[in-house]
């Protein structure tokens, strides 16, 4: 590979609850330049066996053909509130990394500069300008159902970070907790009686911020069939494209 074409590889990397996914993308196209490869999640994971994950994963994807260069930064989708590269919170991880400069201890694990970002910003980022959303201008949500509702919102390319719509009121309550995927198999819902919860919560955020699409994403959205026809909403909403590439493509474009 030239090293003009090399130029445009960033590592992405997505930690999960139970899972570190990671790959080499190809930021203009948004591809993945070589597998979706994964290694556990540490637990508990704190910072010191987090960045010793890092260090093994970086030893693989050095082998790879399609490895980016050295100096070229990575990309992290974090599951926690990032605020200029520091956790404010934590979500199946060890509290330990609340107030800590995630950008900088991870980024001295990879040797390389590091990019974090929030991982279901990442995933409505990817969605937004590489999957579902590619080519749609203005606003652009994208919802994430699975154990709770993971949410980003991109405007002109540009994403707002940390939103978190999950914790909507809806119905005395927060609307993960009624609307999730979870939900839906907790409370033993048929799909029109899913559809009808997700029907009075997406119409509710479409008043709040009138998008020009809605990209719903997570493991329910390959049964969209199921449900989907019976969503009725002023703004089309479409199955998320990327599914489990979408938070390590999102933490790539971060670090571009």
């Amino acid at each position: 590979m030239d090293t003009l074409s090399r130029d445009a590889l960033r590592l992405g990397i997505d930690i999960g609850g139970t899972s570190i996914k990671y790959g080499v993308v190809d930021i203009e196209s948004g591809a993945l330049a070589g597998p979706l490869a994964q290694l556990p999640t540490p637990n508990p994971a704190t910072p010191r066996a987090m960045a010793e994950a890092m260090r093994e994963l970086l030893a693989a994807v050095e082998l790879w053909d399609a490895a980016p260069l050295p100096h070229t930064a990575a990309g992290i989708a974090f599951p926690a509130i990032i605020r200029h590269g520091t956790a404010h919170s934590a979500a199946n991880i060890s509290d330990d990394w609340i107030g800590l400069q995630v950008n900088e201890l991870l980024g001295e694990a990879l040797g390389r500069p590091a990019t974090t970002i929030n991982d279901a910003d990442a995933a409505g980022l990817a969605e937004a300008s590489r999957g579902a959303g590619r080519g749609q201008g203005g606003t652009v949500l994208v919802l994430t159902l699975g154990t709770g509702i993971g949410s980003a919102l991109v405007v002109d390319g540009t994403l707002v970070p940390n939103f978190e719509l999950g914790h909507l009121e809806l119905g005395g309550g927060k609307a993960e907790a009624s609307t999730s995927a979870v939900a839906r198999e907790r409370e033993g819902l048929d799909w029109a009686g899913y559809a009808a919860r997700l029907q009075d919560y997406l119409a509710h955020v479409e008043f709040l911020f009138s998008p020009e699409l809605i990209i719903l994403g997570g493991g329910i959205s390959v049964r969209h069939a199921e449900f989907l026809p019976l969503i009725s909403l002023r703004t089309p909403v479409v199955p998320a494209q990327l599914h489990n590439s979408a938070g390590v493509v999102g933490a790539a474009l971060a670090a571009a």
